[in-house]
């Protein structure tokens, strides 16, 4: 079982940096359809998640991987507002939130490797 986990880990990191460095071409290779607009930064945030399952699922704790996933999405979402010229509604009230799950997460991992 731990080496389907570890396989499973490493193949979804690997889809989740292709998604982030080259989304399009994954669609393509996937669905044989081209992304266009906010469907690329959707993928992106797609590519984050997996790479944060896959840090989730590597053997270690998987705080690491929730860690991951909200300090990246935190990043990324702030460069697309920044950026991207993307700012909808809730753009920065969810960049705020991840901000505040990462800062808790970052705490409750110090407090973890401190015992």
């Amino acid at each position: 079982m731990k080496n389907a986990l570890t396989f499973a880990a490493i193949a979804e990191a690997a889809t989740g940096l292709a998604l982030l460095i080259v989304p399009s071409l994954v669609v393509q290779l996937l669905l044989r359809e081209q992304l266009t607009g906010v469907a690329i930064p959707v993928a992106r945030v797609a590519g984050i998640a997996l790479v944060g399952l896959g840090i989730a699922c590597w053997p270690g704790p998987p705080l690491v991987g929730m860690l991951t996933y909200n300090a990246l999405v935190t990043l990324f979402l702030a460069y697309l507002g920044f950026a991207g010229g993307l700012t909808g509604v809730l753009l920065w009230p969810v960049v705020v939130l991840h901000f505040i799950l990462t800062v808790l997460l970052t705490r409750e991992f110090t407090r973890i490797r401190r015992d």
